[in-house]
């Protein structure tokens, strides 16, 4: 796995990274070799926030955690991230892009109470109509969603804008 590691008001120290480094060398079995892992480390007022986001392919596992130090955070994502691993198993490895990952690893000999089908219990459908970054923002907040879906004038692509846990906002644009 190929490591990428960021810090964002902080400075990443060689311990920081080779902890990083060392407690996420345990999900390396779980994907190909070409597979990165981008690494965040973030501080913001006393939160020290660690995010791990692994990319294979179209599959992408990420988590992300804050506390008051920094190696606790880290903990504390690969704690998510062996849950998000442990839940999502079957799905992962059989299902999802299984030329990308490596199945037979998944084979985890632990009892977990999963629900194992999504439940899908509604379905909208909706006009789409091209328009700029700021008008989605507006649609969205009149609409008072998390999220948007529409074509962005600009690109004739389908984006997604989205409200982030910090305030601001977040765009998704499809890459081919």
């Amino acid at each position: 796995m190929k490591y990428t590691i960021k810090g964002k008001h902080v400075t990443v120290t060689q311990a920081m990274q080779d902890m990083a480094k060392k407690k996420l060398k345990k999900f390396e079995k779980f994907f190909r070799p070409d597979a990165e892992a981008v690494v965040m480390f973030k501080t913001e007022k006393d939160r020290n926030i660690f995010e791990v986001s692994i990319y294979s392919a179209g599959t992408i596992i990420r988590a992300e955690e804050c506390s008051s130090d920094m190696y606790t955070s880290m903990d504390l994502v690969v704690e998510k991230l062996e849950r998000q691993i442990r839940k999502h198993k079957t799905k992962l490895g059989k299902k999802i892009h299984q030329d990308e990952m490596i199945p037979q690893n998944f084979d985890i000999h632990e009892d977990i109470d999963e629900d194992t089908d999504y439940k899908l219990v509604k379905t909208k459908r909706f006009p789409i109509k091209p328009m700029d970054l700021e008008e989605a923002i507006l649609q969205m907040n009149l609409l008072s969603h998390n999220f948007f879906v529409f074509i962005n004038s600009e690109t004739e692509t389908v984006n997604v804008v989205y409200k982030r846990n910090d305030g601001g906002y977040g765009l998704i644009e499809p890459e081919f």
